[in-house]
């Protein structure tokens, strides 16, 4: 990561209101290429509101956003998606009972023949989906083996290939270890790593300060729709971070105040 180069995404002074609520109160983030940039804090701190707003679901109220410099204000998803700003989600939008090869290129399957005899190419897209997973470390047994047979960690991995095959830029990862165990989260974070070195700009959204310390180069902590600002690796411990998320500050002057009138 070169902080001389032009940010890949950078969001100025993002608020984002629900009627009287204050969801984003001036949010503030850039992302490098080849950065993985952790995105901290504990539930109801902000994180799904400000993906949101990035990846263009929701508009924000105000402030700005940048892509490669250039000030872009994208209608919805489909507009940030050809922006290069791709997301993948808790929840995966995958069949299982389809193959691999379906899930990877649903709604972009490639054609063989012309006009009204167009056919899903399934040699060629089991061929990519193949290679592509191979590049992630992961090798199927076969083009057609059901997504649900693959571990939760196997699956991340397959949106995550989707998401760079088809182009992005920017890549944000909405929790993607909250649910895996050891192993699987270790594979994701490897994963996350590989995608990261090609030049993509990885945005790591999670509440788990070891998850972002195994692979993050900045973290910034969001309570209550706000920043505490940002770190870069080797300038903060674990704990610190720690501290951020569950409002340190806080919690010691609740301590202070606590131990004032016992």
């Amino acid at each position: 990561m070169s902080e001389s180069a032009t940010p890949l995404i950078e969001l100025r002074d993002i608020q984002k209101h629900f009627g009287s609520v204050i969801a984003l109160a001036g949010v503030s983030v850039s992302v490098f290429p080849g950065e993985c940039h952790c995105l901290l804090g504990d539930n109801g701190a902000g994180k799904s509101t400000f993906i949101k707003t990035m990846s263009g679901v929701h508009k924000p109220t105000s402030g700005e956003i940048y892509i490669d410099g250039k000030h872009m204000n994208y209608a919805n998803p489909r507009a940030a998606m050809d922006a290069g700003i791709a997301t993948v989600y808790q929840d995966l939008a995958m069949i299982p009972l389809m193959s691999v090869t379906r899930n990877f290129w649903m709604g972009r399957e490639p054609t063989a023949g012309w006009g009204p005899f167009k056919t899903f190419d399934e040699k060629t897209a089991g061929e990519i989906t193949m290679s592509e997973m191979r590049k992630m470390g992961i090798n199927l047994r076969a083009p057609d083996q059901a997504v649900g047979t693959l571990s939760g960690g196997e699956r991340q991995t397959v949106a995550i290939a989707r998401a760079v095959y088809f182009g992005a830029k920017v890549l944000i990862l909405d929790e993607p270890t909250s649910a895996l165990g050891v192993r699987q989260t270790a594979n994701v974070l490897a994963t996350v790593d590989r995608v990261r070195k090609s030049g993509i700009g990885v945005v790591f959204i999670t509440h788990n300060v070891r998850h972002a310390m195994a692979v993050g180069d900045r973290f910034t902590v969001l309570n209550r729709g706000q920043t505490l600002g940002t770190a870069v690796r080797g300038e903060i411990k674990p704990e610190e971070l720690q501290d951020l998320m569950a409002g340190g500050q806080e919690l010691a002057e609740l301590e202070g105040s606590l131990g004032t009138t016992v």
